[in-house]
């Protein structure tokens, strides 16, 4: 059985990977996404092709240290036709974010990538569309003033697990790609692997 980590710091991931029963250890990769992202911008990416080659960024550095190990890595981006949002830098750019997507639908980009000793070895990206619905300046204000400092955590403002499924209308995807890490692709490139038991 191969050893896997996950290259991340995300307690969500790492729940998600708990409750499948998986055995990993985590360690945070320390790269610069926004340099990473601002490299990018030379060659117009697409908001999927961003998130798996952060997410293989984050799976390179990590696999760096672990030799012989499988390193997992994630990332996820979220776009509203050709912008691409980041967390909110406080409150106000989170009712900002709120704002911009009331009564529209944005996409959610969930990018993986197994690594072991320096070569990546798979990569994938699952999307899921989020339809918000159209919201008062009322209803965001009272939602920012309950979430508080939690929505700075999130790219979109929001935690559907949480109080954010009340701000949409429609959802089309895979809850595991939502919350960021595309379980099921996951789970079969690992058993092809023999990494987990088939």
């Amino acid at each position: 059985m191969t050893s896997l980590i996950l290259a991340s710091a995300s307690p969500f991931r790492r729940m998600l990977l708990q409750n499948a029963g998986l055995a990993f250890d985590a360690h945070a990769a320390t790269i610069d996404e926004r340099a990473i992202q601002e490299r990018l911008q030379e060659i117009h990416p697409t908001p999927e092709h961003v998130a798996v080659e952060l997410a293989k960024a984050k799976a390179l550095d990590v696999s760096r240290h672990f030799p012989g190990m499988l390193v997992l890595g994630s990332d996820q981006t979220m776009s509203l036709g050709e912008r691409v949002f980041h967390k909110p830098a406080d409150l106000d750019e989170a009712r900002s974010h709120i704002a911009t997507l009331a009564g529209k639908t944005h996409r959610l980009n969930s990018g993986i990538a197994l690594v072991q000793d320096g070569v990546v070895l798979w990569e994938h990206v699952s999307s899921a569309d989020m339809t918000v619905r159209p919201l008062s300046e009322a209803f965001i204000e009272r939602y920012v003033e309950r979430c508080g400092e939690k929505l700075l955590s999130s790219v979109g403002a929001y935690q559907l697990e949480g109080e954010g499924i009340h701000l949409f209308s429609a959802i089309e995807g895979d809850y595991f790609t939502i919350l960021g890490l595309p379980m099921l692709p996951l789970l079969a490139k690992l058993r092809e692997l023999g990494a987990i038991n088939g």
